[in-house]
């Protein structure tokens, strides 16, 4: 079952309507009967990692809880303990709760790493074995790798990491966490939500509002547009360049990897809007992912804009443990006297980030291509940072004035190309691929009369797909441009008159119906972000 298909919107329907007739103490039992048939119709008996992954993070946030309370109750029972006595008390009970924790992490982790990059690090150490002439001697697996799993191993993952802070107390009710783990729309591609946000929205039950309801199906149906008129009309000349790539060059291919990324932004977005616009039905209000990316100034601000959830996860739980970490303290003072307080202080943070950065690229795909990307954004994040001196004595110099329009406008093009070349990599069939593709984009950029006469009539679109495709283009960055300037879309559009108002109803619905992309050699049901 997908989110796109008939199926799901009539098993929707027949939610929405179960959740609002039954008690509103029980709703979050007719989510939680909804999400594990959901997933089940998707993965079938698949099912049982999700049920596993969710007993050890439940059982993991219990454990380390009631140690914490234990802990705190007998401080307060025995007050008259010396301060040494307490510090060596609570160092004690944290060195325990912090192997736990690690044990719950390597537990959740090691399925995601098995399932999902098993025969990465089979075929490399293949690879390395042959080198050396020796035979290979580790197996490939058919793995099969359950929808989500990316998305809820960092779920589960940042739900014990809290717990074990302090942040907030464990879940009591392990069918309740049940459903934590496993909520339908937000499951199959994020976004990556957190116990404290989204657990008791799904717990306490929501009314029935018209006005939510409405707003909700907005969202909904303008994400159903951008993933089957956008995204998917993209997909045609993006992947017959892409497929074929040695059959162009210069423009055409610079344009494939752009064309790519505004693919997966419609349809990875686009989902973002229709699980968010389902959930608003509900009373459920998910975390924003995306925050018009295309208008960013840097890739450091594109990736605050893109995937935020990504984002925000790998800052909390990667960056800033590994840069507030004594590892990282000893070598920040081994760079200082090396390369001076300047440079050296920041090296730790430089550390930690690429790190993340070859996380993010790792997380998406179990490729050498998905690394690169990810290495490929931190290298121009970090480079940005190292520089900022120089950028902006250099900027003094040449008299530029960051407020100008005309130089907003040449870092939004900027990070564009950049966001566009490192699209090469997400996208090509692999690395060696990406590099011949970055390298075909310095040929044939003088014969642009070609790429208009011969080769756009040659990419699977006729001339109206392609008059389609361009206005719906134009209104995605009408609705961006709004969003960016702080207007309200959907709430302008609920202020209008009924005959306007139904108008632009009727005008969304039909698009889709009839620009939408269906039949042979369309998979309108595959999400890009599905696959990671």
């Amino acid at each position: 079952m997908t989110f796109v298909s008939a199926v799901f919107g009539v098993f929707f329907i027949g939610i929405s309507i179960l959740y609002f007739c039954v008690k509103r103490e029980y709703r979050w039992i007719v989510l939680l009967f909804g999400s594990y048939f959901f997933y089940w119709m998707s993965s079938k008996s698949l099912t049982v990692v999700l049920l596993f992954m969710t007993i050890v993070t439940f059982a993991v946030g219990k454990i380390i809880d009631a140690r914490n309370q234990k802990s705190a109750a007998y401080l307060k029972e025995h007050g008259e303990l010396q301060s040494g006595e307490r510090k060596a008390y609570k160092n004690n009970c944290k060195k325990i709760n912090t192997r736990i924790l690690i044990l719950g992490i390597l537990l959740d982790l090691s399925i995601l790493l098995f399932l999902k990059y098993f025969n990465f690090f089979s075929d490399n150490i293949n690879e390395l074995l042959g080198w050396f002439k020796i035979p290979a001697g580790v197996p490939t697996l058919g793995l099969l790798v359950p929808i989500g799993l990316s998305f809820y191993t960092l779920q589960a993952i940042a739900y014990m990491t809290d717990v074990y802070r302090g942040k907030y107390r464990a879940d009591r009710n392990f069918f309740q966490f049940m459903l934590f783990m496993s909520y339908f729309p937000q499951i199959v591609q994020g976004p990556i939500a957190r116990h404290d946000h989204l657990a008791k929205q799904l717990y306490e039950g929501h009314d029935f509002d018209y006005q939510r309801c409405t707003f909700g199906l907005q969202l909904a149906l303008w994400g159903l547009i951008k993933k089957l008129v956008i995204a998917d009309r993209l997909a045609v000349p993006v992947n017959m360049i892409f497929n074929n790539y040695g059959n162009y060059s210069g423009l055409v291919v610079l344009l494939a990897a752009f064309g790519y990324g505004l693919q997966v932004y419609a349809d990875f977005s686009g989902g973002m809007d229709l699980v968010r616009g389902l959930s608003q039905i509900l009373g459920i209000e998910l975390q924003l992912n995306f925050k018009q990316p295309y208008f960013a100034k840097s890739i450091e601000e594109f990736w605050r804009r893109w995937h935020i959830t990504l984002g925000a996860w790998m800052k909390d739980y990667v960056f800033y443990p590994l840069s507030l970490s004594k590892i990282s303290g000893s070598i920040g003072k081994k760079t200082r006297k090396i390369f001076g307080n300047n440079i050296g202080k920041k090296i730790p943070s430089f550390i930690a980030m690429f790190i993340v950065y070859f996380l993010v690229g790792f997380w998406h795909g179990p490729e050498w291509k998905y690394i690169a990307y990810g290495i490929w954004n931190g290298i121009f994040i970090m480079s940005g940072i190292l520089l900022e001196e120089f950028y902006s004595n250099t900027k003094k110099k040449l008299g530029i004035q960051e407020e100008r329009y005309s130089w907003k406008a040449f870092q939004t093009f900027r990070t564009i190309v950049l966001c566009s070349v490192g699209r090469f990599f997400s996208r090509a069939d692999n690395l060696l691929a990406a590099f011949l593709m970055i390298a075909s984009t310095l040929k044939g950029f003088s014969n642009i009369a070609f790429l208009v006469d011969r080769t756009l009539i040659n990419l699977g679109l006729d001339t109206a797909d392609w008059v389609v495709l361009c206005i719906m283009l134009l209104i995605m960055l009408g609705v961006d441009t709004a969003h960016e300037k702080g207007i309200k879309i959907r709430q302008a559009i609920a202020g209008q008159g009924i005959v306007f108002r139904w108008l632009i109803y009727y005008a969304a619905i039909f698009a889709v119906i009839i620009f939408g992309m269906y039949g042979s050699g369309y998979d309108s049901a595959s999400f890009i972000y599905q696959q990671f």
